[in-house]
């Protein structure tokens, strides 16, 4: 099958080939000057104090977890409709994760229904900005500091939104970032750690570098720690994907803009749209299907066609909560969560990327409008 549109693509230039070139040509490919240029052009463009670069955002999550002392017996709240690594995380500190379904308009958790959920044993809110939209976030955490809880903020689809002029990033106790190539800026694989708390913020560097501490040398290990260090090629292209992540911003709107006006009119999607009191950094272009009788098989079916037609699609989320190893573990069902449920029958992740042009989306539209013709 020959592709003719990509789902995703990195958006680097010879700036970047030339900062990651230039790492290599020096003896510090790793903990060198590099790192901490990366942490500090973070800080400075989130507002946060510190700043703590790893190797994935799956890794950074963990290690907020576990720098909060969130461990067996602690429930944290999250989201059904994410990512599997908000969830998994917190299985992997021994905690419990539990559900709170999600608003169907933002696809974010759904502030309304967190209070419910809170317990003796809740210890943090873990919300998720889906697809670059940080609708409900604040009220998220004016829930969580109303019942002393700590948030850890998933911002890792989400770099440059904002609400009433205060960045993603910003707002939990403890954030997260990922540089995967799809995201709105990447470093290959890569994540970041943002807290205004000194003592947490030396714990993730003293975790991510396998337990050593301040001073120590090599060999001296003040606790169990892990390898999640990210290098400074990595950090070296991360530095100059930051220095432009207000122009991929504006070109990510760009590229939305072109779908919302070649897919707006028809009765047969629901297509996104950014919520009228934030400013959202799109990380996909995600529509659903309407009408009362889509299921799983029928929206797969469409995503077959789509594919076969060379323009890579996908489905985005599927249900984390009916992952097998999720559901048999915390006894799930799929009904549990009507929201999460119904939008993942119909969701579709079209193309998207900062470089798409007007043709591309012109032709994914037109193929998807006569696969719908066939299909529905």
């Amino acid at each position: 099958m020959d592709i003719r549109v990509n789902l995703s693509r990195p958006d680097i230039t010879d700036a970047e080939i030339q900062a990651v070139t230039d790492v290599l040509r020096t003896p510090n490919l790793s903990l060198g000057p590099k790192l901490g240029e990366f942490e500090e052009a973070f800080c400075k463009y989130t507002g946060r104090k510190r700043a703590v670069a790893v190797n994935s955002g799956t890794s950074g999550l963990y290690l907020c977890l576990k720098a909060l002392g969130i461990g067996p017996g602690d429930e944290v709240i999250t989201t059904p409709f994410t990512f599997i690594a908000s969830v998994t995380t917190i299985m992997m500190v021994g905690a419990k994760p539990v559900f709170v379904d999600i608003d169907p308009l933002s696809l974010n958790m759904d502030p309304a229904r967190v209070e419910a959920k809170i317990t003796d044993k809740t210890k943090a809110i873990l919300p998720v900005v889906v697809f670059g939209d940080p609708t409900g976030l604040d009220t998220v955490c004016d829930i969580a500091k109303k019942h002393n809880l700590v948030v850890i903020e998933d911002s890792c689809e989400g770099l440059g939104s904002e609400i009433g002029g205060k960045k993603i990033g910003s707002f939990g106790m403890m954030s997260t970032f990922a540089f995967y190539p799809n995201k709105q800026i990447t470093t290959g694989e890569g994540g970041m750690i943002l807290t205004d708390d000194d003592n947490l913020a030396d714990l993730c560097i003293s975790l991510r570098n396998q337990g050593r501490g301040k001073g120590g040398g090599w060999l001296a290990h003040d606790r169990l720690g892990y390898n999640y260090r990210l290098s400074d090629i990595n950090c070296a292209l991360g530095i100059v994907q930051l220095s432009r992540i207000e122009d991929f911003i504006k070109k990510r709107e760009n590229v939305a803009n072109m779908y919302l006006e070649a897919l707006g009119d028809d009765d047969r999607l629901i297509v996104p749209k950014a919520p009228d009191n934030c400013r959202m950094s799109w990380f996909v272009f995600v529509v659903r299907l309407a009408g009362k009788n889509i299921n799983i098989e029928k929206r797969n079916e469409i995503l077959k066609s789509m594919l076969a037609r060379g323009i890579q699609v996908s489905n985005y989320f599927p249900p984390v909560y009916l992952m097998p190893f999720i559901a048999e573990e915390y006894g799930l069902k799929e009904g549990d969560f009507p929201a999460t449920d119904d939008v993942c029958k119909r969701t579709m992740a079209l193309p998207f990327h900062n470089n798409l042009s007007k043709e591309d989306i012109q032709l994914v539209a037109k193929e998807l409008k006569q696969t719908l013709n066939e299909l529905l």
